[in-house]
C-alpha cells in the first residue's frame, strides 16, 4: 500500500472541485492540495452544462443574487485574466409571455429581483425613440446595461425581436446573463492550479480515517494499487455522487439528484439569429401535433402525457458564429428525484418534444417538423438542495467540507463558491452570505418554511 500526504485533499474534479483548488492554491497560496478524480476533470457533468449564467435569482434574501455577483465578478476578472479565453458575453436571458395576466407576474418578478440586488427594472410600455432600451452585443460585456427590461410595447418586441411569435405581449430581458465557455474557464482555473502545485490523481475514495471525530486520512482505490493519502482537510466535490460520498463520513446530507438532458442541432435552417440571447418561454405549452400524432401517443402510457399541457420553461440558445451555428434547447418537464446512474439512460422522445415546445415561442423552428435535423442529446445529473441552494462550508467532522450540491448552476457559481469554500477553510473572513450555504442550515427544522416555489428563476 502506498501512502503519501496533502495539506488538502479535494474530492472531484469537476467544476466545483476544479475551483475549490485554484481558490485554495492559486489565490489562498495553500500547499500540497490533491485532487481525486475517477474519471477524466471537467467531464462528468461540468461538460454538459448550457454554460449560462445569471444574477436572476428568487428569495428569501439576497444571498443567492449576492453570491452570483460576485461570482460574475470573478468571472469577469478571469475572463480579463485570461485574455478572452472563456468568451463571455453578456447576452441575457429573455422571457417571453403570449399571456396578458402574466405582465404582472413578470413585472413583479423583476421587481424583486431589482429589491435583492439584481440591478434596476425599466419598464417600456409606449414607442420608445430615445434610445432607452440598449441592445446586448452579441460578444464582449461593455455597454450593457445591469437590471432588466420589460417591453409590452408590441412595436419595440417585433423591431427587438422579430422571430418572437406574433402573440407575444410582453418580454422581460435580465441583462447581467449570458453564457461562457465553462470548459474553457475548468481548465484555465485547472491549469493555473496545477502551476502552483495541485496534483490530479486518477482514483476513487474508498474510505475516510475519522477517528476521534476528524479526518486523518483518505483511503483511494487505483488501477492495480490501493493508497492512502494523510491530510486533516477534506473537501467533498463530487457531483452526483456527494451523498455516498458523504456516507463515508457518516455524515448524511439533504440532496436528490434529477436528470436533466441537452438537446443540440445545427440551425442550417437558420430559423434563430445566431447572436439571439438565451430565450425563455414563460407560459405552459400544449404540443402541436397532429391528429393522427395525438392518437398515437395518446395509445401509449407512456407516451400519453406529451398530449397534455406541459409546464412551463422551454429554453435554449445560439451557439457558435452567427450564420453558422448550432441551437441548444432544454425543457425540464420530468424532474423526478433518481438514483445516478451512468452512461444516462437517453429520453428518446425529448429531442421532438422540446422541439415542438419552443416552437411555440419561435414559429420558425417549424421549418424542422417534416424532416427532423440530426440532434446530439447529453446530460447530466442535477444534485439538490431542498430549497436549491449549494452545499458550502464545514461539515460535522472536524477538518471535513463540502463544496457541491449546486443543481443546474455550478458554471455560474464555481468562482464564488470556490472562492468561499477556500475561505472557510483557511479561516479567512467570510462574505456575508457565508451562512446561506452552511450544511448546518438543515439543522433548524423550521429553516424550509420561508421557502416557496422559485419558479423558473430558479430553475433555468
Amino acid at each position: 500500500m502506498n501512502g503519501r500526504a496533502a495539506e488538502v485533499v479535494i474530492v472531484g474534479a469537476g467544476i466545483a472541485g476544479v475551483a475549490a483548488a485554484f481558490h485554495l492554491a492559486v489565490r489562498q497560496g495553500t500547499r500540497r492540495v490533491v485532487i481525486v478524480e475517477s474519471g477524466d476533470p471537467l467531464a462528468l457533468t461540468s461538460d454538459k452544462s448550457t454554460e449560462c449564467y445569471r444574477n436572476w435569482w428568487p428569495g428569501p434574501g439576497d444571498a443567492m443574487v449576492a453570491f452570483m455577483n460576485r461570482s460574475i465578478d470573478l468571472l469577469e476578472r478571469y475572463e480579463r485574466e485570461s485574455h478572452g479565453r472563456l468568451r463571455l458575453n453578456r447576452r441575457g436571458y429573455l422571457f417571453a409571455t403570449a399571456e396578458p395576466s402574466r405582465i404582472t407576474t413578470l413585472h413583479a418578478f423583476a421587481s424583486e429581483a431589482q429589491a435583492l440586488g439584481a440591478g434596476p427594472l425599466r419598464v417600456h410600455d409606449r414607442p420608445v425613440s430615445d434610445g432607452s432600451y440598449v441592445r446586448s452585443p452579441a460578444h464582449g460585456l461593455d455597454g450593457v446595461p445591469a437590471g432588466a427590461d420589460l417591453i409590452t410595447d408590441p412595436a419595440l418586441i417585433r423591431t427587438e425581436f422579430p422571430y418572437l411569435d406574433s402573440s407575444v405581449v410582453a418580454v422581460l430581458h435580465a441583462r447581467r446573463c449570458g453564457w461562457l465557455s465553462a470548459q474553457q474557464l475548468g481548465m484555465w482555473m485547472l491549469e493555473q492550479a496545477r502551476a502552483q502545485g495541485v496534483e490530479l490523481v486518477r482514483g476513487r475514495v474508498t474510505g475516510v480515517d475519522t477517528r476521534g471525530g476528524r479526518v486523518r486520512s483518505v483511503a483511494v482505490e487505483r488501477p492495480g494499487e490501493a493508497m492512502t493519502i494523510a491530510t486533516p482537510t477534506l473537501v467533498l466535490s463530487p457531483g452526483p455522487h456527494l451523498a455516498e460520498v458523504a456516507g463515508q463520513l457518516d455524515v448524511k446530507l439533504p440532496v436528490a439528484c434529477e436528470c436533466h438532458m441537452k438537446v443540440s442541432f445545427r440551425d442550417t435552417e437558420q430559423a434563430i439569429p445566431g447572436d439571439a440571447p438565451l430565450l425563455i418561454w414563460a407560459d405552459p405549452v400544449q404540443l402541436p401535433w397532429s391528429d393522427e400524432e395525438r392518437a398515437a401517443l395518446a395509445a401509449d402510457a407512456r407516451t400519453r402525457r406529451l398530449i397534455n399541457i406541459l409546464p412551463a420553461g422551454v429554453h435554449g440558445r445560439p451557439e457558435g458564429t452567427p450564420g453558422n451555428h448550432w441551437l441548444l434547447m432544454l425543457w425540464s418537464y420530468d424532474t423526478d428525484h433518481v438514483r445516478p446512474v451512468f452512461p444516462i439512460a437517453i429520453d428518446a422522445h425529448l429531442p421532438e418534444v422540446a422541439l415542438r415546445g419552443w416552437s411555440r415561442m419561435l414559429p420558425s423552428l417549424k421549418r424542422y417538423f417534416s424532416r427532423l435535423p440530426r440532434m446530439t442529446l447529453d446530460g447530466g445529473y442535477y444534485t439538490k438542495t431542498p430549497e436549491n441552494r449549494p452545499l458550502v462550508g464545514p461539515l460535522s467532522v472536524t477538518g471535513a467540507f463540502v463544496n457541491a450540491a449546486y443543481s443546474g448552476f455550478g458554471i455560474m457559481g464555481a468562482c464564488a463558491g470556490g472562492e468561499l469554500l477556500a475561505a472557510h477553510v483557511s479561516e479567512t473572513p467570510l462574505p456575508r452570505y457565508a451562512s446561506a450555504f452552511l450544511p448546518a442550515r438543515f439543522d433548524d427544522p423550521a429553516y424550509l418554511d420561508a421557502f416557496t416555489d422559485a419558479g423558473a428563476a430558479g430553475q433555468l
